[in-house]
């Protein structure tokens, strides 16, 4: 969507104040990503607000049409619940700019997650600044480039502008949490809700030990971080691994995720004749 247009020769504090004066009306997603680009160029920008495991909200993006079904539609539709800053944003994450590589498991870019969904992203890296709003709701301002990744100045520069963007999203999006169902979970409940979206998965046929495989698996975790997070061998995960295969009746880390996400849109994932 066409952002507005800065006055030529505009100074920084202009354009902060530019962003901090629309709070409440429709262009202030537009007038703050106007200032963080003024400080470093980017390609996209999308905020999304999040509760739980709830659907993601996405208050503002500025991506083009034929880029907005892999970044938005796509990602809501489940491949949400594998993202590093969704799970970093539903665990109590301090407020802050983060790169999406800090919080990613050891095997991230080896994971299907990254090979199903986020490598047709085509982004050479993504930031993001984390706002607490409170009550359960986070919402997290993405900063992507497709050309090449930020470098640590740029990344300081950026994380000068932090109060600034911790302020306007707290005033702009106040009532976020309102936005979602009222069931959603109080902000004690929220790693329970999130789990039990993993822990569904394959009832009736996966134990409650290759569950958990399968949810640091499909996060992108290695066979030895998964050991050492559930006190067993990393050759026992590889056996539990193949036993999952050979249950849900597939051969691939590609046919998990496609099953995981498969189940999370209401779709047929399970072959039970």
């Amino acid at each position: 969507m066409p952002e507005p247009a800065a006055p030529e020769g505009q100074t920084r504090m202009e354009q902060i104040g530019a962003a901090v004066a629309a709070i409440g009306s429709a262009s202030c997603p537009a007038r703050l990503a106007q200032l963080l680009r003024a400080v470093v160029p980017y390609s996209y920008t999308v905020i999304f607000g999040y509760c739980g495991s709830a659907r993601p909200l996405d208050l503002w993006d500025d991506f083009p049409p034929e880029k907005r079904k892999v970044f938005v539609t796509d990602y809501q539709a489940g491949p949400y619940l594998l993202d590093p800053f969704y799970l970093a944003a539903t665990s109590a994450a301090q407020p802050g700019l983060y790169r999406l590589r800090e919080l990613a498991p050891d095997r991230f870019y080896q994971g299907e997650y990254f090979r199903s969904y986020y490598a047709q992203t085509g982004l050479a890296e993504e930031i993001a600044f984390f706002s607490d709003l409170g009550a359960g709701a986070v919402i997290v301002l993405s900063l992507m480039r497709a050309d090449k990744p930020f470098t640590n100045r740029e990344l300081r520069a950026l994380a000068g502008m932090r109060a600034v963007v911790n302020a306007v999203v707290g005033q702009h999006w106040r009532d976020i949490g309102k936005a979602f169902h009222p069931a959603q979970p109080r902000q004690g409940e929220r790693g329970r809700d999130i789990e039990k979206s993993f822990h569904s998965f394959g009832a009736g046929l996966l134990t409650p030990r290759e569950r958990e495989v399968v949810e640091f698996t499909l996060k992108g975790h290695s066979a030895e971080a998964i050991g050492r997070m559930l006190g067993i061998s990393p050759g026992t995960v590889r056996i539990h691994r193949r036993n999952i295969y050979g249950k849900l009746r597939i051969s691939s880390q590609g046919e998990l995720f496609s099953r995981f996400i498969a189940t999370l849109e209401g779709l047929p994932a399970f072959d039970a004749t």
